[in-house]
């Protein structure tokens, strides 16, 4: 009886582990599962999350400035007594506000930085290198280094300039110290723009007569192949095979900086039309001129893809002077240029969605001023009421200058004014 009892019990007893057992293995495999929900769940926010992020449109803006020069005058005039150095910010500090709002600036830098003390100006520029401390200062990013005015102290002065440029940080287009940087990008620079791609090509028509040697042709970007003479015959195999590797890139935008053009009109002529829409027909999204040392006109530039669909590209043919000694009607009026940038997020579609300018005079006072020269905001200086009947006169006529060359509607200064 005793061995009866004692049998039963032990079934009860294993019945009862056994049934333990089944409830907590149950009760594992449900909280697994709902970890593997819980997982699940999070692991598809994050795709959403990750999804939605992609998808955000993006709009960045390109400052854009003319050519920048240092007269003798002018660099006389940067001289600091009390630094015992030369200093530029002074004479373009008007311009900094608007150039360093941008995501990203730009202009044409048209002096060289040959090294002291032999500094000159026109018709051979060595500007001291503290002028490139002045455009860091002033937040440009990006300089074009192809012009007439690139060769001024031969080959080696072209190789410093870029050194100075390199050591302060600042990005430079269009002229080379040896063959291998020339190829290793065929001459493009790629820019990242508040998140939009930007591949940047410049050239120039030639180097006032200043020949190349046969050993560094590389070392500047030419667009005519008669660079010595007429400087009328486009290049067109070299920009077709720097325009197609630039295309290869798959970057979001191509812009083509480009020194051409006749001085002193504020008319684009024939040679920069034709120029211009061989540029946009191979690839060019933003064309932006310089050279004239005065203001021509800019529009946006409906472009067909090869895809059928339409987009939105820009060209200016002249910013003008940014800083010269330069004093004639239209040589003293320039701009800072601003271009709206846009990327959809869903098609990656990416254009010139709008552009505006703020005019700039630049001012000299003549010898015996403390600051002699000095790059102005037209609008705020107006807004301080001088009483400078000459200097008021000058502002106004710039902004008619302006307006006429350039079109009323994009003038953003005067609608904050």
């Amino acid at each position: 009886m005793k061995k009866s009892i004692i049998s039963i019990s032990i079934m009860i007893f294993i019945t009862l582990g056994i049934a333990v057992i089944f409830v907590i293995g149950n009760k594992e495999i449900s909280n697994a599962n709902k970890i593997s929900d819980t997982s699940s769940t999070t692991n598809n926010d994050e795709i959403e999350t990750e999804k939605t992020v992609q998808n955000k449109d993006i709009t960045a803006t390109l400052a854009v400035c003319g050519d920048i020069m240092s007269h003798m005058p002018q660099t006389n005039d940067a001289w600091s007594i009390t630094e015992n150095k030369y200093n530029y910010f002074p004479m373009i500090s008007g311009a900094a506000e608007w150039v360093s709002k941008a995501d990203y600036a730009i202009a044409n830098l048209e002096t060289t930085f040959a090294g002291a003390p032999d500094y000159s100006g026109y018709p051979a520029f060595n500007t001291p290198d503290e002028l490139s401390d002045a455009l860091k200062q002033a937040g440009f990013d990006m300089l074009l280094t192809a012009n007439n005015h690139c060769m001024d102290r031969g080959y080696n002065g072209l190789v410093r300039t870029l050194d100075v440029l390199d050591e302060r940080g600042i990005a430079h287009i269009g002229t080379y110290r040896t063959q291998e940087e020339r190829d290793a990008n065929n001459g493009v620079v790629v820019a990242d723009i508040g998140g939009i791609s930007v591949a940047f090509l410049g050239y120039t028509y030639g180097t006032n007569g200043i020949p190349i040697a046969d050993d560094k042709t590389f070392s500047v970007n030419l667009f005519n192949t008669d660079y010595m003479s007429s400087v009328s015959n486009l290049d067109t195999e070299k920009l077709l095979k720097d325009l197609s590797y630039a295309e290869n890139l798959n970057t979001d935008l191509i812009a083509v900086m480009v020194h051409w053009g006749v001085e002193y009109q504020i008319q684009q002529n024939d040679y920069q039309t034709e120029i211009a829409q061989f540029l946009f027909d191979n690839g060019a999204d933003i064309i932006l001129g310089g050279h004239p040392h005065v203001l021509q006109p800019m529009k946006l530039y409906i472009k067909t893809e090869a895809n059928g669909e339409q987009t939105q590209g820009f060209i200016c043919y002249s910013l003008g002077n940014f800083i010269s000694a330069q004093k004639d009607r239209y040589t003293d009026t320039t701009v800072v240029l601003n271009l709206e940038l846009e990327k959809d997020g869903e098609t990656g579609k990416t254009q010139v969605k709008s552009y505006n300018y703020v005019p700039m005079l630049m001012l000299n006072r003549g010898l015996g001023a403390d600051v002699r020269f000095e790059l102005l905001d037209v609008y705020k200086t107006l807004s301080q009421n001088l009483n400078d009947n000459q200097l008021n006169n000058r502002l106004n006529q710039a902004i008619t200058d302006c307006h006429n060359i350039l079109g009323e509607n994009e003038d953003i200064a005067k609608m904050a004014a």
